[in-house]
């Protein structure tokens, strides 16, 4: 008998059904998915896609990774809600479902897409964003729940989510859109590819290990996929400042030594290599520099300031430069030694240092319900719309039971 390929274990382990405690959390990944899109309502790239495209979930979903604040799981080194949730509103706009469908698709497609995404290595992570290689798994997962697709159709759909991946990270050298365009890319993409295979199109089950599939093509040293029996969903995090995840965990040793009143420049950054393979920056220009620089989080920080969008901007760049010349970052090995499922950082300065392995919105320091309440108020005001409508997203992502609203919500906010 032949083994079941991993497309074909990832399939029937999607099969399984969540709970209510599932769903809630969906709902929270949900909230923070929405106040990203609010607070992106009013950049460069919203007025792309209001210009361009006409459907109002496609504009969405080229929104929700453009602030750089969406949720994150690390060891995969992946944003799953700006993929999943275009795709699953998408198939339950599609399907005229309820709530409960859409968040049972949404957990499973941040399954699928963390699954897939965890097995990739440091070779992959190089040279291809994740968010964008393992994205199209996530989105056709959601989509082919929604359409209660069986487990041969909807390996079908990973097959050629496979087959299709890509995505360079040559867009971090650049000031350019693309980085946005990859989430959106995936999302869509997923949902197209089990749209077809609901329609019988289908696909290579063994797109990931086989001859000629993505490993041997993007990937040197494959992990093994990890299926165990909890939903992968709680273990992702949530970004609650305006920076590259990699930067997180500075930043957080700052805050706490700022509120200490020890945070005095000059000071050291010791992090993670790939922190400063990303974010080692010292003299960024565009706000994705910033965004990318833990020379400019530290001295945001440093500033008083709160890690907001706005702290990211040229007028910020320009006005941080002298303090940001006050932070160096170099590697610890003992952060590389844990990394990823651990991203740590030590900010030292001349009379104290804050250690930390983890950081807020982690699993292992969860995101607070207040912590979550204001990253939303705080973007929906910068993203220009009224106080009000962080209550009326709050009440329709966690209470909601059809995406009706929810649909009016996101018209009224990019139309």
């Amino acid at each position: 008998m032949t083994a079941a390929s991993l497309t074909q274990r990832l399939s029937a382990h999607l099969a399984r059904s969540p709970n209510e405690s599932d769903r809630m959390r969906a709902r929270l990944h949900l909230l923070d998915w929405l106040a990203c899109v609010a607070g992106a309502r009013a950049t460069p790239v919203a007025a792309v896609a209001r210009t361009a495209e006409p459907d109002i979930l496609t504009r969405a979903a080229l929104l929700g990774n453009v602030l750089e604040m969406d949720d994150v799981h690390r060891a995969a080194l992946l944003h799953p809600g700006p993929v999943i949730w275009p795709s699953a509103l998408s198939a339950a706009r599609q399907e005229k479902c309820g709530m409960d469908t859409a968040l049972d698709g949404a957990v499973r497609g941040y399954e699928a897409m963390i699954a897939v995404g965890a097995t990739f290595d440091a070779h992959h992570y190089a040279h291809f964003h994740p968010t964008s290689t393992a994205g199209g798994f996530g989105g056709a997962a959601a989509a082919a729940s929604i359409f209660a697709l069986d487990t041969e159709a909807t390996g079908w759909a990973l097959g050629n989510a496979a087959s299709v991946t890509g995505g360079l990270w040559r867009m971090r050298h650049e000031d350019v859109m693309t980085k946005a365009m990859h989430a959106a890319r995936a999302a869509l993409e997923g949902l197209w590819l089990a749209r077809l295979a609901r329609a019988g199109l289908t696909g290579p089950v063994q797109a990931l290990e086989g001859e000629q599939g993505l490993y041997a093509a993007m990937v040197e040293h494959p992990k093994a996929i990890e299926l165990g029996p909890n939903w992968l969903i709680h273990a992702v995090s949530f970004k609650p400042w305006a920076a590259c995840r990699h930067a997180h965990a500075a930043i957080d040793c700052a805050i706490e030594l700022q509120a200490a009143g020890k945070l005095n420049l000059p000071v050291a950054v010791e992090t993670y290599a790939d922190a400063i393979r990303f974010c080692d920056r010292p003299h960024p220009v565009t706000e994705l520099d910033a965004k990318f620089s833990i020379q400019h989080a530290v001295a945001v920080i440093a500033d008083g300031r709160k890690a907001g969008p706005e702290d990211f901007t040229a007028q910020a760049i320009a006005a941080l430069a002298d303090k940001r010349a006050q932070v160096c970052v170099r590697e610890a090995e003992e952060f590389t030694r844990v990394y990823p499922a651990h991203f740590g950082a030590r900010v030292i300065s001349d009379t104290a240092q804050m250690t930390l392995a983890d950081t807020r919105g982690d699993p292992e320091r969860p995101a607070s319900p207040e912590m979550l309440g204001a990253k939303l108020r705080s973007l929906v005001q910068w993203g220009g719309l009224k106080p009000v409508e962080a209550d009326r997203a709050r009440e329709i992502a966690l209470h909601g039971t059809s995406i009706g609203p929810l649909l009016a919500l996101l018209e009224d906010w990019l139309a």
